[in-house]
């Protein structure tokens, strides 16, 4: 049986240990590899598709599975259409140049990648510390326009969590199973 009394960890521990072990399974995955990663966005390598569709199956159950033992109670965030299409351009435009997410950035800076270090690292954080500065100035005029509903996948069509779960992983399956035929 598994128990978690939240105020015998420290979350900082938990995010530094989570994070690494993250990392480590991004670079053993393959998606710290620059050319991996520019060549899925050429659709000639789908292996960061199939980790992250491995990654939303196992993270979609695992959250669930804690809320359901209430091990967690899940606060879900308010967004905007603004605020989507502005993120969504940012990470888009982003790993476009420098062929890095985020995350396989870190990755790629902890394996050594010089472009990483190099033009990555400093990239990231000038455009962080752009958006920061420019954030106040659009935040009421952009972000707040036409907000969304603070809602999950299975309240937003009415449906229990479980059957929402099972469908999508049911999907999430066939389409790795798919992609792995043709591939």
């Amino acid at each position: 049986m598994l128990t978690i009394k939240t105020k015998n960890f420290n979350p900082k521990i938990i995010g530094l240990l989570t994070g690494i072990i993250f990392g480590w399974l991004l670079q053993k995955g393959g998606v710290t590899d620059y050319n991996v990663l520019v060549n899925q966005l050429l659709l000639k390598d789908f292996t960061v598709f199939k980790i992250i569709l491995t990654a939303v199956l196992t993270g979609m159950i695992g959250i669930y599975f804690l809320e359901y033992r209430g091990l967690i109670h899940l606060h879900l965030k308010s967004g905007s259409i603004g605020s989507l299409i502005t993120g969504g351009l940012l990470f888009g435009v982003g790993f476009g140049l420098l062929g890095y997410c985020p995350g396989t950035l870190a990755g790629a800076v902890g394996q050594g990648s010089m472009d990483a270090l190099l033009a990555g690292l400093p990239g990231i954080l000038l455009g962080a510390a752009f958006y920061a500065r420019i954030y106040p100035k659009i935040q009421t005029s952009f972000f707040e326009k036409q907000p969304l509903k603070k809602l999950s996948i299975p309240e937003y069509f009415d449906l229990n969590n479980q059957i929402v779960i099972t469908a999508a992983a049911f999907i999430i399956l066939l389409v790795l199973f798919i992609i792995e035929l043709l591939t």
